[in-house]
């Protein structure tokens, strides 16, 4: 039989704590940039590039049809007033999960800044087309990647990646793009915009796309929510 498991760390997590903002560094609905909330995703991303080593990473969080939620971080490749762009092999946990499921919550966290941003909304498929383009993008060295790697299958070492890899390393192989890989859009519904405060009296600011299926049941009650513009509305939220 083996021993029970014990495990345990010296750290004092419990005390692990990070000064955020000022008391005058708060955020509120009169510093909106934008009463959509792409636009003041845009003011903040900008932000990000000039502060953060990463930006565009995010945690994508998808369920299965069962309901079984998991998440991993992944790479935002462009976004505009539609949504949301990103690259996978539709082999994955995530891509089947998106099959199955098609709600998705990606969430940027920026810790030099004490800001994140969840965006949650429905992905749909990328075209081909789009997505071939983007694949001959790539650094020769990821579209090797993508190629031979049949994603989130066991393998019996990192040896047979390295083995598999091989083909290509005298460049004279073109590196097609595999038939199960491609992109996804997100396309939201719902902005929610978070700044740490120090007193933990956090800002938050959620924005809503009136109309779409997840707020057809939601009342809105107009002595908080304000009237955006392109079908969004916006409400300061209770930390």
């Amino acid at each position: 039989m083996e021993p029970r498991l014990h495990i345990h760390t010296n750290v004092d997590i419990a005390n692990i704590r990070k000064p955020y903002k000022r008391l005058d560094e708060y955020f509120d609905i009169e510093h909106l940039v934008s009463r959509e909330p792409f636009g003041q995703f845009k003011n903040w991303f900008e932000d990000a590039v000039a502060h953060v080593e990463e930006p565009n990473g995010f945690c994508l969080s998808t369920a299965s049809k069962s309901g079984v939620p998991s998440s991993r971080f992944i790479l935002m490749k462009s976004f505009d007033e539609t949504g949301f762009k990103f690259f996978t092999n539709y082999d994955s946990n995530k891509g089947n999960d998106l099959e199955e499921n098609p709600l998705a919550s990606i969430c940027f966290y920026w810790s030099s800044m004490s800001r994140s941003v969840r965006i949650d909304g429905r992905v749909e498929k990328l075209s081909e087309a789009e997505s071939t383009e983007y694949f001959k993008s790539r650094p020769r060295d990821s579209q090797i990647s993508a190629a031979i790697s049949k994603q989130s299958q066991p393998i019996p070492s990192r040896q047979f990646l390295l083995e598999q890899r091989q083909k290509y390393i005298d460049g004279s192989l073109e590196v097609q793009k595999p038939e199960r890989w491609g992109g996804f859009l997100l396309v939201p519904h719902t902005f929610e915009f978070y700044q740490g405060q120090s007193n933990r009296l956090s800002d938050r600011i959620r924005f809503r796309h009136i109309g779409s299926d997840s707020d057809k049941t939601i009342a809105i009650d107009p002595t908080v929510t304000h009237q955006g513009t392109h079908g969004w509305v916006f409400e300061r939220l209770s930390p």
